[in-house]
């Protein structure tokens, strides 16, 4: 029969066995909370963006060119990743990126800046909003040229490659034929030489 220390025992155990359930799905929960709140964050920051350089004015237009440094460099992103899985060399263009990426943040942040202060001021600091053109042209340029680059070496790749394949096209085809049959080719010369002594008499 079961005493009551060992019911008590058995019990105690089920109890603390679901108390450390219940704290590693509370665990969960608030990690997979805290993720979704970044996700938000990111997405209402994204959308805020989207919807602000929709209007008319330099607020406007410095939305619409924080969204286009953030097109290029996740195109940026995006082409030498893919470079990577092919197994590239890039040397130090990696690196180069994440500079280019966190110098783009900046950028990012500082025309967010410059956006608030002109959508609640009514003063216009124009060398201000020049200097960030200027440092806008300059980084879409260095993604525009890392693309480029990565295309032109991709076309090279690919053209090797396509050339090798005729190649070996040239000789799978070539060993496929027929080998000639020396008597076909024997027949064919005495036909010649007889064509050529009737045109001769």
């Amino acid at each position: 029969m079961v005493t009551i220390g060992e019911f008590l025992l058995v019990v105690l155990a089920i109890l603390a066995f679901f108390l450390l359930l219940a704290g590693v799905g509370i665990f969960l929960l608030v990690k997979l909370g805290k993720k979704a709140a970044v996700k938000a964050r990111e997405a209402t920051t994204k959308l805020t963006t989207h919807v602000n350089a929709m209007g008319t004015g330099d607020a406007a237009e410095v939305e619409r060119l924080r969204l286009d440094l953030r097109r290029e460099v996740s195109l940026t992103r995006q082409a030498v990743e893919q470079a990577q899985r092919q197994g590239w060399g890039l040397g130090e263009l990696p690196r180069l990126l994440a500079d280019l990426t966190a110098q783009a943040d900046v950028h990012d942040g500082q025309l967010g800046m410059y956006a608030q202060q002109r959508r609640v001021s009514p003063y216009v600091d124009h060398a201000t909003l020049d200097r960030l053109r200027q440092h806008q042209a300059k980084l879409t340029a260095m993604c525009a040229r890392i693309r480029a680059d990565l295309l032109s070496d991709q076309v090279q790749h690919t053209g090797s490659g396509i050339e090798e394949l005729g190649s070996r096209t040239d000789l799978e085809i070539e060993a496929r034929r027929r080998p000639p049959d020396p008597l076909d080719e024997i027949d064919e010369l005495y036909r010649r030489s007889v064509e050529e002594r009737k045109d001769l008499s």
